[in-house]
Order: structure tokens, then sequence, then C-alpha cells
């Protein structure tokens, strides 16, 4: 096998995961503008989406606190799958 066809393989396998590629921030804004921060705040119960939301806290909150950040990416690739 060359090494382009092992490059075009891998590129292949990680193209199905819907957060390769993807930062924080896209996926924030993306969630934003499906839901909105009152839906994001009853979907996901922490407060950077209650209490003056904005996408840069709610990135500084999600990098800090893992259990928060994989509620987000679970709710965007549930919400990528539906499309």
């Amino acid at each position: 096998m060359t090494e382009q066809n092992t490059q075009d393989d891998k590129q292949k396998t990680q193209s199905k995961d819907p957060l390769h590629g993807k930062s924080l921030k896209v996926i924030m804004e993306f969630l934003y503008e499906k839901y909105g921060w009152e839906q994001l705040a009853e979907i996901i119960d922490i407060n950077c989406f209650k209490m003056n939301p904005s996408i840069n806290s709610s990135l500084t909150f999600l990098r800090k606190t893992e259990w928060a950040r994989v509620k987000v990416q679970d709710l965007y690739v549930r919400a990528v799958k539906k499309k």
C-alpha cells in the first residue's frame, strides 16, 4: 500500500466522526444558532448558558469542565445526525 493510499484511508475513517476537525468554538456557534441560549440551558443545565451567556464565556467554562464539554459535544453529534 502506498503512502497516499494510507492517508486517503485515514481521511475516510476520520471523516465519519462528526467532531473531526470541529473546534469547540465552531460547535458552540452551531448550537447557539440552532437552539439559542434559552433552549441550550434547558437541554444542558449549566450556568454559562443561563447567566449572561456568550460564546466566549461558554468556551472558557467548557475547556475547563470535561463533563459539560462532553454533553455539548454529544448534543452537537445528535443535532448533526438529525440533519
